[in-house]
């Protein structure tokens, strides 16, 4: 039987809004020139206009595989063409697009709008190419956990391809991590030694044969590579992160890591970590099984539990529609919120024993984790984490005011990094997402206010 999640104290309000508005006060200001406000209004219009927002997602899926300039817009047109009334500059491209005149110098902006959206989440084709803007973070103060792209490998072919990128990726971060400076990020708190080398990777990557009927299926086919991960990273000092996806993955991800790490061979390294999803209604019940294993295994160093709203939110509402079961996660961004909240409060309560990352561009939800962690005596150990392109001004008030952020920073191609950047678009572009309330709102107060 499940068991519920212990309550921990809740940080007093006052000092939760002192921190926000110190952070939103380091913030740079919201709209960058013209290119900055034409992005806000159009991801307000997004957001407002569900169909237009599927069409051009739609768009942005497809693009990597057009043939040439016409042909996708040729495909715009096509897509808005389905839209009953699509804002007036998205119909007025996808009215030129049928033109086979002006059909290639539209097709040429969307590919090149479609590349600049993509650079602004992806820092890079591989880890090489990274180099220079994971160095510029690091001199920021921000450190980053690096993300290979690359999800649902179908041939084990594939996966083992995946999993020699992530060695390589290894590899390529421990050298150029000597290079960065020694004092630009804090690596040391009670527990240890941080390391400085950070990689995220997917099981869903590292085995064609994750199966929901059959967890123990998909586990036992990635272990050899999930091994040969752990056993780079424990030689080079770096940190392993296993991400969560779509529920029906869940099971096999946390067998996995939960028998991969408790292995006599990295019961001592190296530094690990995996993903809770604050979105599923279960995720209470899944921490404190997660603290109950961290406690019996008493691993050093300390397993990082990255506490994360959730990116999978429409593919499981649909799924459960589909199957017509109850949707498994919170259909109100309140109550995903205050669950949020609630988690964040219970991993700083156990900070002794594990490393809490708290990753959320929702400065009400991180000034309560620094309030927390503060009440709780915890601030030494806690992180902060954003993701590349969404949360990046609220990445530089924190290093501004001397906090432990990590920047999660995708890493590889257009078209392996589709699925990645569809997601974050329709993050960006969520009727309560934070980032769209700070567009549209300049009160401290509503920004900050409790869920």
């Amino acid at each position: 039987m499940a068991v519920a999640m212990r309550e921990a104290t809740s940080p007093d309000e006052a000092a939760v809004r002192r921190i926000g508005e110190r952070l939103l006060e380091a913030m740079p200001p919201r709209a960058r020139g013209p290119l900055g406000r034409a992005e806000e209004r159009l991801m307000s219009r997004l957001a407002e206009e569900p169909e237009t927002k599927a069409a051009l997602f739609r768009l942005v899926d497809v693009a990597p595989m057009c043939r040439n300039a016409a042909d996708l817009a040729a495909h715009l047109a096509a897509l808005v063409g389905e839209v009953d009334d699509p804002p007036g500059t998205v119909g007025l491209a996808a009215g030129l697009g049928r033109s086979r005149v002006a059909a290639p110098f539209v097709g040429a902006v969307a590919e090149r709008a479609v590349h600049a959206m993509a650079g602004r989440f992806i820092v890079g084709t591989d880890v090489d190419d990274a180099a220079g803007e994971l160095r510029r973070l690091w001199r920021k103060g921000v450190a980053a956990t690096v993300d290979l792209l690359g999800e649902a490998t179908v041939t084990e072919a594939e996966a083992d391809r995946y999993a020699q990128r992530c060695l390589d990726g290894l590899d390529s971060l421990a050298a150029q991590a000597k290079s960065w400076p020694a004092d630009a990020v804090s690596l040391e708190d009670r527990h240890g030694p941080i390391p400085r080398v950070n990689l995220s990777v997917k099981v869903s990557a590292l085995t064609p044969e994750i199966r929901e009927e059959d967890p123990r299926r998909g586990a036992d086919d990635a272990r050899p590579r999930l091994r040969l991960l752990l056993e780079r990273a424990r030689a080079l000092g770096a940190h392993l992160h296993v991400d969560m996806e779509s529920l029906e993955s869940r099971e096999t991800v946390t067998a996995l890591v939960r028998e991969a790490l408790a292995e006599p061979e990295f019961r001592d390294g190296p530094s690990a970590g995996v993903v809770l999803q604050a979105y599923l209604r279960d995720s209470p019940e899944q921490l404190e099984a997660w603290l109950e294993w961290a406690e019996r295994v008493g691993r050093d160093p300390p397993l990082v539990i990255r506490l994360v709203k959730g990116a999978y939110w429409d593919h499981e509402v649909v799924e459960a529609a589909q199957a017509g079961w109850e949707a498994p996660v919170f259909t109100e961004r309140a109550a995903c919120d205050r669950n949020f909240e609630a988690l964040t409060r219970r991993l700083l309560a156990r900070a002794d024993l594990v490393r809490p990352a708290i990753a959320s561009h929702n400065v009400r939800s991180v000034a309560h984790a620094i309030a927390a962690a503060e009440a709780a005596g915890a601030a030494d150990v806690l992180e902060l984490q954003v993701l590349r392109g969404l949360g990046d001004d609220l990445q530089d008030a924190l290093a501004g005011v001397g906090y432990r952020v990590r920047a999660y920073c995708p890493v590889g191609d257009l078209i392996a990094g589709m699925a990645y950047l569809v997601r974050r678009l329709l993050e960006n572009t969520s009727n309560d997402s934070f980032l769209r309330l700070r567009a549209t709102a300049d009160d401290p107060e509503a920004l900050l206010a409790p869920p």
